[in-house]
């Protein structure tokens, strides 16, 4: 029978998936708009930026022609949602769609736009890749606001469930100055796993020898350790090996399971008085 992740609990499997998978989530959450707006483009291939300003030029434009058919913001009515059309997608700053609209496809009910102007065709073509971006790229999706608890709720959380580990004096004063509040709240419920403190580690013992290290991979047929000399060392969970992790963040990994909305909003309220 092979050894168990402690009990093969859910938690600590989870603490392990995160370990693995956090720093680069987080890592990319971290990211500015700007960049990572511009990386999601490129993966999505969405091709260049917008202009905004002819953009902003086409929306009349857009609205007087073309509002009627395909809806205020070309998600579609009478006519289809152009957000998906090929040929938007393919168009670059109106090259194609400016030609397009001069002449339509009157076979099959898009008239021609041949009274416009070339500038008012590319600014159309600009209005209509703008909706594009707006819809597509979630990198350039800008939190508002998440401050909306009640401070003096999260206080008493923070004092009832956070304190044991943490201090008001220590870890947690100025808190509020050194992030964004989207990010104060996802790191107080998950802190990333910047350094080795943060690391779960683990000691594997066989009838023959016992291996301490950083976790690097874990799953039902082996373990792979990372020692302090950096060397990996893979151990296959065979009968009789046994796996005992550490994690120093089990705590939070513990309180995602049972966190409500009500606390998470209140906690992130109060830290951010924590200036």
């Amino acid at each position: 029978m092979r050894s168990r992740v402690l009990g093969a609990d859910a938690r600590e499997i989870l603490a392990v998936v995160l370990l693995v998978c956090l720093p680069t989530a987080l890592s990319a959450q971290a990211t500015p708009p700007a960049r990572s707006a511009q990386a999601v483009r490129e993966f999505l291939g969405l091709g260049p930026l917008p202009d905004a300003a002819a953009a902003k030029r086409g929306a009349p434009v857009y609205a007087a022609n073309c509002a009627f058919c395909h809806g205020s913001l070309a998600r579609g009515a009478e006519g289809p949602s152009l957000i998906y059309s090929e040929f938007v997608l393919k168009d670059e700053h109106g090259a194609l769609l400016a030609e397009f609209l001069k002449s339509g496809r009157p076979e099959k009910g898009m008239p021609a736009f041949a009274t416009l102007s070339d500038e008012q065709r590319k600014d159309v073509a600009e209005f209509l890749h703008q909706q594009v971006e707006d819809v597509a790229n979630r990198g350039a999706y800008e939190v508002k606001t998440i401050v909306l608890g009640d401070p003096r709720k999260g206080a008493r959380y923070v004092a009832a469930h956070c304190l044991t580990c943490h201090s008001l004096t220590g870890d947690l004063k100025g808190l509020a100055a050194k992030w964004r509040p989207v990010d104060l709240q996802r790191y107080w419920i998950m802190p990333p796993r910047t350094d080795s403190s943060r690391a779960i580690t683990a000691t594997v013992r066989s009838s023959q020898d016992t291996w301490r290290g950083r976790v690097q991979q874990i799953d039902d047929f082996r373990i792979v350790l990372v020692e302090d000399s950096e060397r990996p060392v893979v151990i296959a969970r065979d009968a009789g090996v046994t796996v005992e992790l550490h994690d120093p963040l089990a705590p939070h990994v513990a309180m995602i399971g049972h966190l409500a909305d009500s606390d998470m909003i209140n906690v992130t309220a109060y830290l951010e008085t924590l200036k």
